[in-house]
């Protein structure tokens, strides 16, 4: 498969979503909205019903959902080290140190059906559900801490973390639900993906860019560690796990990229929701974006080549 070609169709539409923004749709009202609809309703939808259907049991996908959560241990260590590290601004640090672990699962189940099939998207379907718990609760422990709110209630009403726990259990109970609540729940997940990526594109603040190089050294050394640690010692730790624990090509491949995707946008929804420098959050993610334009296919070239 040729990575160019794999990946155009993600890239095209973040950078429609981009256009968009500059052209047909300005109000940065109507994209806040579609964030909030992707992420509450939306993306659940998708996660549950994924999770739910998916083919491949998580006995069978143990070894990578192992080599997953130890590559996500490693970008959570490395992306707290930086507070010691760096001595980061309190508000900065709890927003921006999630972008060290988190990942665009929009761009993850577009991609993996197109590398892997049916089985490469169960996988990620996996991959996403076990994971998306830990990530969320890594994420939400430095902004609760800075807000000084309750880390229970805040894990209790994430809509990822209810849906992917409700996608689990109600696979392992073999739960079927009626038709047209399927067909309701299909359709609301087969829309995600692609507003989901129009959302990205629409959310990169490229100006910002041009605007932030005065920031303190700090920051920079902030910004520049979570970026570094995401994109690329994260996907290098998946290769180095999946080569240690023997994975097959397939599964290597759905691994690796999992790992090297950029920062999820619901980063910056969960930022801003619990008062944490959003903007440096939106500007991380906007970085980890274009250098994954360069970085994930020379990986798929690795993998696949």
């Amino acid at each position: 498969m040729n990575p160019v070609t794999a990946l155009f169709p993600d890239l095209a539409l973040i950078a429609i979503g981009q256009l968009l923004l500059r052209g047909l749709v300005r109000e940065r009202s109507v994209w806040n909205g579609l964030e909030k609809l992707i992420y509450y309703v939306l993306f659940p939808a998708l996660l549950f019903d994924t999770i739910l259907h998916m083919r491949l049991e998580l006995s069978t996908a143990l070894p990578a959902v192992v080599v997953a959560l130890a590559a996500i241990g490693v970008g959570i260590a490395l992306g707290w080290l930086a507070r010691p590290l760096l001595d980061p601004d309190p508000a900065r640090f709890a927003a921006g140190v999630q972008c060290a672990f988190r990942f665009n699962s929009y761009v993850m189940l577009a991609l993996s059906q197109r590398v892997g099939g049916e089985a490469g998207l169960s996988l990620a379907a996996i991959l996403i559900g076990v994971s998306v718990p830990v990530v969320n609760f890594a994420a939400v422990i430095p902004l609760a801490q800075h807000a000084q709110s309750r880390l229970g209630a805040e894990l209790a009403r994430n809509p990822l973390i209810l849906a992917t726990l409700a996608g689990l259990v109600g696979h392992a109970l073999g739960l079927s639900l009626p038709g047209p609540v399927e067909a309701t729940l299909g359709r609301l997940g087969g829309a995600s993906i692609a507003l989901g990526l129009l959302a990205v594109g629409a959310g990169l603040q490229l100006d910002a860019l041009r605007g932030r190089w005065h920031e303190s050294r700090s920051t920079l050394a902030l910004g520049g560690w979570i970026t570094a640690v995401k994109m690329f010692a994260m996907p290098a730790a998946a290769w180095a796990f999946s080569a240690a624990a023997g994975l097959d090509a397939p599964a290597r491949a759905i691994v690796v990229l999992y790992a090297a995707m950029p920062t999820a946008p619901s980063a910056y929804i969960l930022a801003a929701r619990m008062g944490g420098d959003a903007s440096f959050t939106a500007l991380l993610m906007t970085v980890s974006m274009l250098i994954a334009a360069v970085t994930l296919p020379a990986w798929l070239a690795l993998l696949l080549g």
